[in-house]
């Protein structure tokens, strides 16, 4: 319990509740951030000698608070923080501030955060990168490959959010219910990003990040709560949900990629299921359509298939069309060319996705499906150039042993077929 891998998730996990109540403490990001650091590089070298304290997070807060506030101390020349056998111990202080920082005050404090970030001082871009960066922690090389853009650019992005933050003086309020109605999308979406961010690690690292998933359905069930008549936040708690309920088949006992129609669709959760599919159900019957509930109606059709070769891909192909239209965006459209590929063969899907190439260049999954999409067509060179671009741009050795996997397929059956041919003539 004690070990460096035990340490980094905790650290991980606790960072939105630790640094939304050192924001709401010092009202300062910078400051929080930095205390949230320094109460890190303490956990890192007294956790291992000590043992893990009962709970993680207050201690954090309580180590992070002090340090913030011998800094200011030490400006002022005033006293040092204590001896850090004073404040890493177990003892009944912990005890207490653990008391006061009970989980409904730490989600109360994360949904906070979430809500500053989204401030409408800053662009919905902006406010979304800088609720990753800040709330969740992740490093601006996933943020920026969330958003498709270069790391520079993201890096440009956040700063300019922190320091229009700063500029305009916001304050770190609990907005108002108006104030959450205006920016109740732009938190829906950083939520979605937050679970999706923990969906699409794979292999080497969904241990670490797995708990991003639960996260992500946690603070959509408690926003349901401040929004409980509002469809599209039903749709985005059911999606997560159903996405979810795929997580014990997704990958093997190797942490290798299992494609859905591989996966055994025995370990899905059928529990989740059931509570997306009704939620889904509660959702539409507002007849206020929305991409969330989109979503989570193409979710909903792959958990209702009891094999891969019973989906409904036309009935998913035409909700992606809808999405195209309420979404619009290269990486629906990318899933879209999946289901026509099941409805309308690989030359229809592969002359869908050639004009999103340049919008999708680096992007790991275009190159994954064309590859994919000109096996079946026959054309090995041409797939072959498409695999062995992807495998660059992957994103974790799950994915590219993947694409490898898929590129020794495509040259043994070219080899067998070469033979073939040979033998026959």
């Amino acid at each position: 319990m004690t070990d460096l891998t035990w340490i980094h998730a905790a650290l991980t996990s606790a960072r939105p509740q630790v640094v939304a109540a050192l924001l709401r403490y010092f009202r300062n990001l910078d400051t929080a951030e930095e205390a949230f650091q320094e109460a890190c590089l303490r956990a890192l070298k007294t956790w291992p000698a000590n043992g893990p304290p009962r709970d993680p997070s207050s201690w954090l807060i309580m180590v992070g608070r002090n340090s913030a506030i011998d800094a200011a101390r030490r400006q002022s020349k005033q006293q040092p923080l204590p001896a850090d056998d004073l404040i890493s111990n177990l003892d009944d202080a912990e005890a207490a501030l653990a008391d006061q920082l009970d989980g409904a005050g730490y989600r109360d404090d994360i949904l906070r955060l979430l809500f500053i970030c989204c401030h409408p001082e800053l662009p919905a871009t902006q406010q979304i990168a800088m609720a990753l960066r800040v709330v969740c922690g992740l490093s601006v090389a996933q943020i920026a490959r969330a958003f498709l853009v270069s790391e520079s650019a993201m890096e440009q992005r956040i700063t300019r959010a922190k320091a229009r933050i700063g500029k305009a003086e916001v304050p770190f309020e609990v907005p108002g219910a108006v104030e959450r109605s205006e920016r109740l999308a732009a938190v829906a979406g950083t939520i979605y990003l937050i679970f999706n961010e923990g969906y699409s690690a794979s292999g080497d690292t969904i241990s670490d990040r797995g708990a991003l998933c639960d996260e992500g359905i946690r603070l959509a069930r408690l926003l349901l709560r401040l929004f409980p008549s509002e469809p599209e936040i039903m749709g985005l708690t059911a999606l997560m949900l159903l996405q979810h309920a795929r997580a014990a088949a997704r990958f093997d006992g190797e942490g290798a990629i299992i494609l859905l129609e591989d996966q055994d669709r025995s370990l899905w959760n059928r529990r989740q299921i059931h509570e997306g599919l009704a939620m889904l159900d509660k959702a539409i019957r507002h007849r206020r359509p929305g991409a969330y509930q989109i979503q989570a109606a193409i979710a909903g059709l792959h958990a209702n298939a009891k094999t891969f070769d019973q989906t409904d891909w036309a009935q998913i192909e035409a909700l992606y069309a809808s999405l195209e239209v309420v979404q619009p965006s290269p990486v629906v459209s990318l899933n879209r060319a999946v289901a026509l590929s099941k409805v309308r063969g690989p030359q229809a899907a592969l002359d869908m996705i050639e004009p999103l190439a340049a919008r999708l260049s680096g992007y790991f999954y275009f190159f994954g499906l064309k590859g994919h999409l000109l096996k079946q067509l026959g054309r090995v060179d041409d797939a072959r150039e498409a695999f062995n671009h992807a495998i660059s741009l992957a994103n974790s050795t799950a994915e590219a042993a993947h694409i490898r996997n898929q590129l020794d397929r495509l040259m043994k059956d070219n080899s067998l077929a070469e033979n073939h041919k040979i033998k026959k003539n």
